[in-house]
């Protein structure tokens, strides 16, 4: 049976972002309702070892995500279980459809829905998703100090992973399937010139290798982009950075949007081209894309979204035209 529930700040996602606006919601009193999506957890419920997450020297990803997801609830957080299909918000208050067939309206809305790396589709890329095979140097290239590892892309994300992996790896090698890349020049020089990176031009990745106990990467097979010919490269982890795509499809025809789909909001704010709505995390980020920064952005959406909140309750309070003979009397 569909019912209708309705809180004053909804939440549509649950990733650092997603959570950390729910306790500072609900610190707030603003008792928020937190919906998961279809991921709960976000991103690093598939990372295994996080280190650059303050206060832990390190933690399983899921582990954090369960720790942020029993403090919202502590705070008095409502977290609801389901994912949101649609969304209105050409009208207050807004109007999200869950899957379960729930309506949620709100006079906030707080999104959370994070971004999605860009996966190349192989099989066996999936199998070592975590154990070898990642879309985030930043979060993952520490594990590979003194070793090989390789980079599949060609534009500014896969050379600037690249780069940043010369950091900790032995080599470095840049798979891409053109005979040049589509990166800034002055990252590319700075490629070029770096003694630990070898490019594979004209190249695809074929399949990963790897073993299954432990699950791990031994090393890929390419496959040449004109001729086929297939070669094995040997290596310990596999970065595929083709990009990422964020999860904006719920309101990519009601915000503005940027970047191939991040939604845009104001400088210093989370505020989007709607009042009232306000967006946080990898969804609105295309720079940083780090837990951290997530979690620093759902805290203002929550306290931005608890300002906006407290001017409208406030200016119902107030006539927008106050009577004309009161008018007069203040006058005379």
């Amino acid at each position: 049976m569909s019912e209708t529930r309705h809180t004053r700040l909804l939440i549509i996602g649950s990733g650092p972002a997603g959570y950390t606006a729910a306790v500072y919601g609900a610190r707030a009193m603003l008792e928020p309702l937190l919906v998961q999506g279809i991921q709960p957890g976000g991103q690093l419920t598939i990372t295994t070892e996080v280190e650059n997450w303050p206060g832990d020297t390190e933690v399983q990803g899921p582990d954090l995500m369960v720790r942020m997801e029993a403090h919202a609830r502590a705070v008095g957080t409502e977290i609801v279980a389901d994912h949101i299909a649609a969304i209105d918000l050409s009208k207050r208050p807004f109007a999200a459809q869950g899957d379960t067939g729930t309506t949620y309206t709100a006079d906030a809305v707080i999104l959370a829905t994070g971004a999605q790396a860009r996966w190349l589709g192989l099989p066996s890329e999936e199998q070592f998703k975590g154990f070898g095979v990642s879309a985030c140097a930043t979060c993952d290239g520490f594990f590979y100090r003194g070793q090989e590892v390789v980079v599949v892309g060609g534009g500014n994300t896969a050379v600037e992973e690249a780069l940043f992996l010369t950091k900790f790896a032995s080599k470095v090698t840049l798979i891409h399937r053109r005979d040049e890349l589509r990166a800034d020049k002055v990252l590319q020089s700075r490629l070029f010139r770096n003694p630990k990176v070898e490019i594979l031009w004209d190249h695809n990745l074929d399949e990963v290798l790897g073993v299954t106990d432990p699950l791990g990467v031994t090393g890929v097979r390419v496959a040449h982009a004109t001729t086929g010919e297939k070669t094995e490269l040997p290596c310990s982890g596999v970065f595929i950075a083709i990009g990422h795509s964020p999860s904006s499809e719920l309101v990519a025809d009601q915000l503005e949007t940027h970047m191939g789909g991040y939604v845009v909001t104001a400088p210093d704010s989370t505020a989007t081209s709607i009042p009232g709505v306000f967006a946080a995390g990898d969804l609105t980020d295309h720079i940083y894309r780090q837990a951290v920064t997530s979690a620093g952005m759902g805290c203002m959406a929550a306290l931005e979204a608890e300002k906006f909140l407290a001017e409208q309750e406030g200016s119902e309070l107030i006539p927008a035209e106050p009577p004309r003979p009161e008018r007069q009397a203040l006058q005379r």
